[in-house]
C-alpha cells in the first residue's frame, strides 16, 4: 500500500461557537439580593412581631401551638408511611388525597418487610425520626413546611401544606423527597 500524497481532510461537523443562551429555555442565574415582594404587608402596624418566613401576622401563643400541632402531624405521618402507626390517627387532620398517598406507602413498606398493618417492624428495624421542622405561615388559613426525617445513615426531606378546612387544619398537600 502506497500512502497517497497530501490527502485533504474534510471535515464532517462544522465549529459551532459556544452561545450565551442555547435552546429555548433561557435561565437568568444571576443572584437575586432583594426580598421578595408580596401584596400585603409582612407586619400589621403595631402587631406582634412575626417570624423572619411568615408573610402574616400572628399571636405567638398560637403560632407556638400551631408549630406543636405541625411537628407532631408530620412525625406520625412518618410513621404511618414506615408502617409502624395505624393510618387512621391522621384521618380527620388529613385531605383524602394525603391520607390516601399515606396508606399507599405503608401498604408498600408492610408488603416488603412482611409483616401486618400497624403492628410495627420489630426489633432491630430503622425508625424514621423528625430531625427539624420549618414553619411559614403564607395567609391566616395557609402554612407552609419542610421538614427533615432522618432513616439510619439517611435523610430525606418532607414538604406539606396546611389549610384550615371546615374550621380545622388539615394537611392538604405532602411531598417526599
Amino acid at each position: 500500500m502506497t500512502p497517497q500524497p497530501d490527502a485533504t481532510v474534510i471535515p464532517l461537523r462544522r465549529a459551532v461557537p459556544v452561545a450565551s443562551v442555547q435552546g429555548s429555555l433561557a435561565l437568568d442565574l444571576t443572584p437575586r439580593l432583594d426580598p421578595p415582594e408580596t401584596d400585603r404587608p409582612v407586619r400589621a402596624a403595631g402587631g406582634p412581631p412575626t417570624r423572619p418566613t411568615d408573610l402574616v401576622s400572628a399571636d405567638p401563643a398560637q403560632r407556638a401551638g400551631l408549630d406543636r400541632f405541625v411537628r407532631r402531624h408530620l412525625a406520625c405521618a412518618v410513621e404511618i408511611a414506615c408502617g409502624d402507626r395505624p393510618g387512621a390517627q391522621l384521618l380527620r387532620h388529613c385531605s383524602p388525597e394525603v391520607h390516601a398517598d399515606l396508606a399507599r406507602r405503608a401498604q408498600l413498606v408492610i408488603r416488603a418487610a412482611g409483616t401486618t398493618a400497624a403492628s410495627g417492624r420489630g426489633r432491630g428495624a430503622v425508625r424514621p425520626v423528625l430531625r427539624s421542622t420549618h414553619t411559614s405561615l403564607v395567609d391566616d388559613e395557609v402554612l407552609e413546611v419542610s421538614a427533615h426525617v432522618r432513616y439510619g445513615a439517611r435523610s430525606r426531606a418532607l414538604a406539606a401544606r396546611f389549610e384550615v378546612v371546615e374550621g380545622r387544619w388539615q394537611c392538604v398537600a405532602l411531598e417526599w423527597a
